[in-house]
């Protein structure tokens, strides 16, 4: 079984991909973006504040290497794609860099990724929503939009279910 869990940022959708796990004896969770480096407090807190939350019978694997991460792994919670996406555009030097000089590379990943999580037992992935938004100003912004956008797309074909979370409140697509 695999769920995508998307919605707009602070909508609930980690806390509604938590629950969807709450049974499981042993989850696997994949922090799947850039490892912070503590220089940036804000997003230090909100990561700390996910790491409290998880029961102590889940493992925690960070790493941008997501199909790396998950193989092997029976059950798995990923939280998540957009993260994800900005750590291997970084990696690849993507902002800077034309993306059709890396996206093969990109596309690479993105397939490695999907069948790695496909593989699993039981997977929940967690993702931003971008789809619902102004185009951004900046060409970074555009260019992350419509990264995750494809990469969503990838996911949810491959999902059993699409969960869509708004203001707290789940409706499954």
């Amino acid at each position: 079984m695999m769920i995508l869990v998307t919605g707009g940022v602070r909508s609930g959708k980690s806390t509604h991909a938590e629950k969807l796990m709450a049974d499981a004896q042993s989850v696997t969770y994949v922090a799947s973006g850039p490892i912070p480096d503590g220089t940036d407090e804000e997003w230090s807190a909100r990561i700390a504040a996910h790491q409290e939350r998880r029961p102590v019978n889940w493992s925690t694997v960070e790493s941008g290497d997501l199909a790396s991460a998950v193989e092997g792994k029976q059950v798995v919670l990923i939280d998540d794609l957009g993260t994800w996406v900005t750590a291997m555009v970084d990696d690849m030097a993507g902002w800077k860099r034309p993306f059709e000089r890396w996206r093969a590379e990109f596309d690479r990943r993105v397939a490695e990724a999907v069948t790695a999580v496909s593989a699993t037992q039981t997977a929940v992935i967690v993702t931003n929503e971008v789809g619902m938004g102004v185009v951004p100003d900046h060409a970074s912004g555009r260019l992350f939009r419509d990264l995750l956008g494809t990469v969503n797309q990838r996911f949810a074909v491959a999902c059993d279910e699409v969960h869509l979370v708004v203001s707290g409140r789940v409706l499954k697509l």
